[in-house]
């Protein structure tokens, strides 16, 4: 795995996915979801447990979706997306799965 890993967490389907220290300083910077920043077990929760659904438009991109009580606002869900990639070592390809971004979302 890449260098710089925050974590690594097992969805329910058996994939092993990871947060970068730079995706998480990404998500949590406040231009884009600071509100993130006291939510990072609520994230590995979504990933973990939460439902997922596969993009239409690009099939190695998933967003994995959970409702929460406790969230910022009027938030109901955190949301992460996840790229699905592989990757060579020693000649075996391997999984390669990562969080791209998480924030949290009002959903009806």
């Amino acid at each position: 795995m890449p260098s710089g890993i925050r974590w690594t967490v097992t969805d329910r389907y058996g994939n092993q996915i990871y947060l970068t220290e730079e995706r998480w300083v990404h998500i949590t910077e406040d231009k884009n979801h600071p509100e993130m920043v006291d939510f990072e077990d609520e994230l590995k929760d979504t990933i973990r447990t939460g439902k997922r659904k596969q993009d239409t438009l690009n099939p190695q991109k998933y967003r994995y979706s959970k409702a929460f009580d406790n969230l910022a606002g009027y938030n109901t869900h955190i949301v992460a997306i996840v790229l699905y990639r592989f990757r060579e070592r020693a000649g075996e390809i391997i999984a390669n799965n990562y969080v791209v971004t998480a924030y949290q979302k009002e959903i009806g």
